[in-house]
Order: structure tokens, then C-alpha cells, then sequence
């Protein structure tokens, strides 16, 4: 079977791309703030974000695909588990996307002179690497939240925030760990949809340690509480208050809601059933991270 374009663009998971794309607007909005906004830094970081997320999607498909993991995958075809491509075109692919954003990462670091944050792009590719595959994966242990949090979240936020501005403000942090949850929590939708046949297959996600009722419990609270995050950046400036409190929570804090209504309305549900779940939060991930970034620049 012949891999088409259309089946390596899927195999990319478009829809996963707004983690990248938020946390860099978040971050260059703190920039802006501080007078300090840099195009170019900003679109090399996007870069960098893009690449990254697209190689860990690569990776996974293929780590997950050799140990047949996704065999009885219920979501979207993965082109190792389908056949659609060879395992070891899938890890080329997901080589060249890190290759990528190692490029890119240098770049932006000769750019900047921030020589230390080539630590933190190496740990970054490692640790999309060993998520599903080193010999003992992190991601079968349940901490895969953890590392999206912190890589999605606190490291792509913050690390933009400081190639162009040279420092980092308190108030970026709550920023950052808003933009973070929601990228937990894509994931968690996904560990949840998966929960019986990972538990299957030896696989023991965040989902499938805590069980049905507590992981959706659990889910309730992460994609809820970035509204907190938001009102804590809001006091960084009084002029940012009613702006930040009042009308950016107000156009996706519902959305959120109607997000965690329909994971708790499907639960015993079949799985597939997720899909629309899904759907939501990425609209809601993206359109919280977009309106923080223009409440923040503002």
C-alpha cells in the first residue's frame, strides 16, 4: 500500500497543532507587554513548537505501531497500526521533524544568545522521543500529563516569552500553566477514549491507573481552572482586569463547560462517542491561548 500526502498529513494530527501555536502567542503577547515583541524570534519559535509536536505525533504512531499497541486503536488511523506506511517511514519522519526543530532551535538561540536553552530543546526532543519510545516509556507509566504540561505548557510559553523580552514575569507563569492544562487535557481525552484497550495492552496511562469515574473527574477540574489562571494574570495591571476577567473568560469559559458537560455525559458510553470531545477542546484550547495572547498584548 502506497502512502499518499493525505495520509502523512493526517498521520500528523493537524488538530493537535494548536499546542504549538498557543503557547507562542501566549508567550510573544508577554513580550509584547513588556515592549519587547520580536517577529522574527516569534515565527522561529513557531517553528520550533510546530516541528516538535509534529515529530512527537510521528514517533508515537511509530513507537505504538511496533509494540502493536494500536492495534485495536478506536481514534484516528495511525499509519503504522494501519499499514498505510512503513515503521521505519514513520520514524524517518518523525527524525526529520526533530531534525527540524533542532535546526530551528539554533537558530533561534544564536538569534537570541540564549546559549542554555539548547539543554532545554535537547531535553524537549528527548523527551517526545521517550514518551512511547525508550525501552521503559514514560507514557505507559501514567506521566505523559506531567511532560505535556511542562514542555506544552511551561517551557513553550515561557521559553518564547524569553528569547525575545531577556526575562520572565510572574504573572507569564499563571499564563503558561493555563495554556498548559489545556494541552494535559487533549491528552487525557484521548487516554480516556483508549482506556480499556491500553489497559490491554499493558499500557498504563494516567486514564487507566485512576479508572473511568476519577480520570473524568479529574478532567473536570483541568480544563476548568485555567479561568483562575487567567484572573491571576489579570491582576498584573488594573486597566487588565475587566478586559481579562470579564470578557475573554466569558467567550471560551462556556465553551469549557459545554466540553466537560459532553465527557461526563459520555461516560459508559461507547468510546468513538469522544470525537465531538475532542473537537471542543481543541476550539477551546486554541481560542483560550489566542484571546489570553491578544488580552495580554492589549
Amino acid at each position: 500500500m502506497s502512502t499518499t500526502g493525505s495520509d502523512w498529513i493526517a498521520g500528523a494530527r493537524p488538530r493537535t497543532l494548536w499546542t504549538a501555536i498557543s503557547p507562542v502567542a501566549v508567550g510573544s503577547a508577554s513580550a509584547a507587554a513588556l515592549g519587547a515583541f520580536d517577529p522574527a524570534a516569534a515565527l522561529v519559535a513557531l517553528v520550533v513548537a510546530l516541528a516538535l509536536q509534529i515529530g512527537s505525533n510521528y514517533a508515537n504512531d511509530y513507537s505504538d505501531g511496533v509494540r502493536g499497541t494500536d492495534v485495536d486503536r478506536i481514534g484516528p488511523d495511525r499509519l503504522v497500526a494501519t499499514g498505510k506506511a512503513t515503521p521505519s517511514a514513520v520514524k524517518g519522519a518523525a527524525v526529520a521533524s526533530f531534525a527540524i526543530a533542532a535546526l530551528a532551535g539554533i537558530f533561534l538561540v544564536v538569534m537570541t544568545s540564549t546559549w542554555w536553552l539548547l539543554a532545554v530543546g535537547a531535553l524537549a526532543i528527548a523527551a517526545a522521543w521517550t514518551y512511547t519510545g525508550s525501552s521503559k516509556p514514560y507514557g505507559y507509566g501514567g506521566l505523559g500529563e506531567v511532560s505535556v504540561f511542562v514542555f506544552f505548557g511551561l517551557v513553550a510559553t515561557l521559553g518564547t516569552m524569553y528569547v525575545q523580552a531577556g526575562t520572565i514575569t510572574w504573572w507569564a507563569i499563571p499564563a503558561a500553566t493555563g495554556v498548559g492544562l489545556y494541552a494535559v487535557a487533549m491528552l487525557m481525552v484521548n487516554n480516556i477514549r483508549d482506556l480499556d484497550t491500553d489497559a490491554a495492552a499493558g499500557k498504563r496511562t494516567l486514564a487507566v491507573k485512576l479508572g473511568s469515574f476519577r480520570v473524568r473527574q479529574v478532567f473536570s477540574a483541568v480544563v476548568l481552572s485555567p479561568v483562575l489562571c487567567t484572573i491571576l494574570v489579570a491582576f498584573a495591571q488594573p486597566w487588565a482586569l475587566l478586559s481579562a476577567v470579564v470578557a475573554l473568560p466569558s467567550l471560551y469559559f462556556a465553551i469549557a463547560v459545554r466540553v466537560d458537560g459532553a465527557m461526563q455525559e459520555r461516560a459508559g458510553m461507547p468510546p468513538a462517542t469522544l470525537k465531538t470531545v475532542f473537537a471542543g477542546l481543541s476550539a477551546v484550547g486554541l481560542l483560550y491561548g489566542l484571546l489570553l495572547a491578544l488580552g495580554i498584548a492589549l
